[in-house]
């Protein structure tokens, strides 16, 4: 009997092909509730879906046959990977794929922060360059400026090289001190004196669930007042109202941030009305190009386990045998 497969994510005409290939093939409405999706999936074999339709238990006891969740995304800290453990759930996620997609925006937030892009932009827009008013201040170069990368791993290694590109020094720091060997060149230095070096700093580290921000009142502390703070990973890795105080007291000189604690914010939130502030709504993958390629990873995933075969990625090996 072929496998029920169940889908809410990918609606191009060439993977919706490869998955009905491989089995009996549904669609089922992201946006409902809790309740509604798990009624809708109920004995299915595999799903493929966007991170943040909820697999819990109800769902899980309705489908005692799953064998995947193939999301299309490399953040899974919206699941209980845990609970899909326990039941034998592989959790497949899409890493790799985004690496440059998400790199080439921590550097754009570099310039953009370095040059004072959106303050002269919005003298333009204001009317003020017509009218002839003085220029904002002039901003700075990235050249021999120092980039402080927290999280060494493919991403962050991706950053490196394009800091590279604009003569900019890059220092790093993660859980390990030695640098994989095919990581481009960069220092290690121990987290407090890469806060204290830096005139940028930017984050790729996973967020744990439960651990504490990486980024705190005392990091901020240590941070030059002229330095900036970059965030394209995951919002609670930083204590945002740390942040939004260091801001406003000029603690630090500003930040780019491409994710928040909470998503999408209070339009109210300071974190995103401060003037020495940039937010992007979690823009870091937004590419026609990568997130076909998330979508096809997630495909790829959900058809090797069903087949028996290793995936390109998954978060919980060990329910593969």
């Amino acid at each position: 009997m072929p496998p029920t497969i169940y889908n809410c994510a990918v609606a191009e005409p060439h993977l919706t092909a490869r998955l009905a290939a491989a089995g009996d093939l549904h669609r089922f409405d992201a946006r409902a509730g809790e309740a509604a999706i798990a009624e809708a999936v109920r004995g299915a074999d595999a799903l493929l879906l966007h991170p943040m339709v909820p697999v819990g238990e109800q769902l899980l006891a309705g489908a005692p046959d799953l064998k995947v969740v193939a999301t299309t995304s490399v953040g899974f800290n919206t699941f209980d990977v845990d609970l899909l453990t326990r039941h034998g759930v592989a959790l497949c996620n899409t890493p790799i794929v985004l690496n440059d997609a998400v790199a080439d925006l921590t550097i754009a937030l570099v310039l953009m922060l370095s040059r004072d892009l959106m303050g002269f932009e919005q003298f333009s827009r204001s009317g003020a360059w017509g009218r002839r008013e003085p220029l904002p201040a002039l901003a700075h170069d990235p050249e021999g400026k120092t980039l402080g990368i927290i999280g060494f791993g493919r991403i962050g290694q991706e950053a490196a090289r394009r800091a590279h590109a604009f003569k900019m020094n890059v220092i790093w720091y993660d859980v390990f001190s030695e640098a994989p060997p095919e990581a481009p060149e960069a220092t290690y230095r121990p987290l407090d004196d890469l806060l204290r070096e830096s005139d940028f700093v930017t984050l790729h580290t996973n967020l744990t669930p439960g651990a504490p921000p990486v980024i705190g009142e005392r990091e901020l502390s240590l941070m030059r007042p002229t330095a900036y703070l970059i965030n394209t990973s995951r919002g609670p890795i930083v204590d945002q109202a740390a942040l939004t105080a260091a801001l406003r007291a000029n603690t630090i000189a500003g930040a780019g941030l491409d994710v928040l604690e909470d998503e999408p914010p209070d339009p109210n939130d300071p974190i995103v009305t401060l003037p020495n502030v940039i937010t992007f709504p979690h823009i870091g993958t937004a590419t026609e190009e990568t997130r076909l390629a998330m979508r096809e990873m997630s495909v790829d995933n959900l058809l090797a386990v069903l087949a028996g075969e290793p995936p390109r990625a998954c978060v919980n090996p060990s329910v593969l045998g």
